[in-house]
């Protein structure tokens, strides 16, 4: 018996059907605000029923939004866990390229995560923001070589953090202008400058920023 050329259907496990569904999900947050999707989009996106969509997020559609953006904040986790390898500032650009990567791929749907004012948010989607910002700064920490920033270098790298935060949304709404490798090297430059300003009042800030005047730019 000769083989059919067409493959046979297979069952998706559990967490393979729930990825398709948060993947779908996460396709139509990123172009539209949260509360302008339904489940019967996401049903629709996916390819599957309704029904099914409740069977994995019983909770309806808050449930299936504060799981997307879970995910979504995990991919932004990452964009900074670059190795700590070479100079600084090059890889503070190489984060800065995925970073703003996401940003454009994900465009509305950035914009409504963090601006906020959705009829879905509530203050774990608040905090799964606030946790992507703290691990952001985390990963900086790591990089300059801190292990324990004090508090004015905390503040300024939480205040550069906003400061790229407020750059994309600002970015989106401009149509992406100026260019993307532009805004970045600007964010860069940036970085090292709110870090020369806190020298002049910190003096672990300021063993710093000697490293940083030597650093190349690839």
């Amino acid at each position: 018996m000769t083989p059919s050329a067409t493959p046979a259907y297979r069952r998706l496990s559990v967490e393979e059907r729930r990825s398709q569904l948060l993947e779908a999900a996460l396709s139509l947050f990123a172009h539209r605000a949260p509360e302008d999707v339904s489940l019967d989009d996401v049903a629709e996106a996916a390819g599957v029923s309704r029904p099914l969509v409740y069977r994995y997020f019983p909770g309806g559609k808050q449930q299936l939004y504060e799981a997307a953006l879970r995910s979504a904040a995990e991919e932004l986790r990452q964009c900074f866990a670059e190795p700590r390898e070479g100079p600084l500032l090059p890889r503070l650009s190489r984060a800065l390229d995925r970073y703003l990567s996401f940003v454009d791929e994900h465009d509305t749907g950035f914009s409504a995560l963090l601006q906020g004012g959705s009829v879905v948010e509530t203050s774990r989607t608040t905090a799964i923001v606030d946790g992507v910002r703290r691990s952001a700064a985390e990963h900086i920490y790591q990089h300059l070589g801190i292990a324990d920033p004090g508090p004015r270098l905390r503040m300024t790298v939480r205040m550069w953090i906003t400061a790229v935060e407020a750059a994309s949304l600002i970015w989106l709404d401009e149509d992406k202008q100026p260019p993307v490798e532009e805004l970045r090297d600007w964010l860069v430059e940036q970085f090292t400058a709110v870090l020369t300003v806190t020298a002049g009042r910190d003096a672990q800030t300021a063993a710093l920023v000697g490293t940083l005047a030597g650093d190349g730019r690839d």
